[in-house]
């Protein structure tokens, strides 16, 4: 008796054990659904363009093969859910979990966005990548991280950086460009800082998303315009309507782009996640650049075939515009007090920067 006993005490215990096991497997199987990323996330250019729209659905596609599926962005064109111009907006309210912005759209209701996104004659690609994870040179974490973190975050909003593209074109225009003089009256689409450049100028400035350039150009409701890349620009058409393409483009030597996360929903996620998606935006900087760099020269050497001419400004107008930007950038610092911040870092790294620039690389005109 007593070992029969025993006997059905160690049954007993076995199954215990098994419905404990059973009952830890569902309890694993419904935190594996719980640790599901399931965003939607709306982004500021169609897909369909190279450099400039086809990177987060890289980042997305990244993100779900490493993770079997478990994080899944799904990207979302332009307007379908959010007007192109009002992602951050509608991230900070919940309205959608996550998006893919240039930053400089803000400008409207945060002054210094624009200096997370591109500044005239400002910094170049390396330059403000090593100024967004290292600081202004003397301290980590004095740079473009730790300042848009505590600027976004007060609109409930958690920026990572996750794009990058090198200098755009100065612009489309109908006509040729001579003098500064060329610029008063004119009616032209122009983003960011380099807008309120122009406006300084005299010229009429407008904001437009990229879908409607075209047909502004062609209606002649503006003159000229701006908007990114050569391979860019010529895939929307601008040379059909415009066949005069001013290098360099002084007004974004660099382009960043960041991903945007409600910051309710960055905050509910695992450390794990958290760095998974920071990690995959780090490859979507390297491929954004790298495929960038890549494709204009083909463009450019094919604009004769289409008609168009490709121009580099004088340099007395880029002392100029070079000139005025100073102004202007003093201006947004001295009525904004975060501008002053993040522009007082930038401005304090390249400082430092300049000794290894202008020791390390070889000459310009080398």
């Amino acid at each position: 008796m007593k070992s029969m006993g025993q006997g059905m005490a160690v049954r007993a215990a076995l199954a215990a054990a098994i419905a404990a096991g059973l009952g830890c497997g569902l309890v694993a199987g419904d935190a594996d659904a719980q640790d599901r990323v399931r965003w939607r996330v709306p982004i500021a250019f169609p897909s369909s363009l190279p450099a400039l729209g086809d990177n987060m659905p890289f980042v997305a596609n990244m993100l779900s093969s490493a993770t079997d599926g478990r994080i899944d962005l799904r990207v979302v064109e332009p307007g379908e859910m959010v007007p192109a111009l009002e992602l951050t907006e509608a991230v900070g309210t919940g309205q959608v979990q996550a998006g893919y912005n240039w930053l400089g759209y803000d400008q409207g209701r945060i002054p210094s966005s624009p200096l997370f996104g591109a500044v005239p004659f400002g910094m170049e690609p390396m330059e403000y990548t090593a100024w967004w994870y290292y600081g202004d040179g003397t301290e980590i974490g004095l740079g473009g991280q730790a300042l848009a973190e505590d600027i976004y975050h007060r609109q409930n909003v958690h920026p990572i950086y996750c794009g990058m593209t090198g200098p755009e074109t100065a612009g489309w225009f109908k006509e040729p460009i001579t003098s500064l003089d060329d610029f008063q009256g004119l009616k032209i689409r122009f983003a960011g800082l380099g807008g309120r450049v122009l406006q300084a100028l005299g010229a009429s400035v407008t904001m437009l998303p990229g879908g409607e350039i075209f047909q502004a150009l062609e209606r002649g409701a503006i003159d000229a315009s701006e908007f990114s890349l050569p391979i860019v620009d010529q895939r929307l058409g601008f040379n059909q309507v415009a066949s005069y393409n001013y290098f360099p483009g002084w007004h974004q030597p660099f382009t960043a782009f960041h991903v945007i996360v409600n910051l309710d929903e960055w905050n509910n996620l695992s450390d794990g996640d958290r760095a998974l998606i920071n990690m995959a935006c780090m490859a979507g900087v390297t491929r954004n650049l790298a495929a960038s760099e890549a494709w204009q020269g083909a463009i450019i050497a094919g604009f004769p075939d289409i008609g168009v001419t490709a121009s580099r400004l004088p340099e007395e107008i880029l002392r100029q515009l070079q000139e005025v930007t100073g102004q202007v950038l003093a201006e947004e610092a001295a009525n904004d007090a975060d501008f002053a911040r993040v522009y007082e870092s930038q401005q304090a790294f390249s400082e430092n920067y300049r000794y290894w620039k202008e020791l390390g690389y070889l000459p310009r005109d080398f």
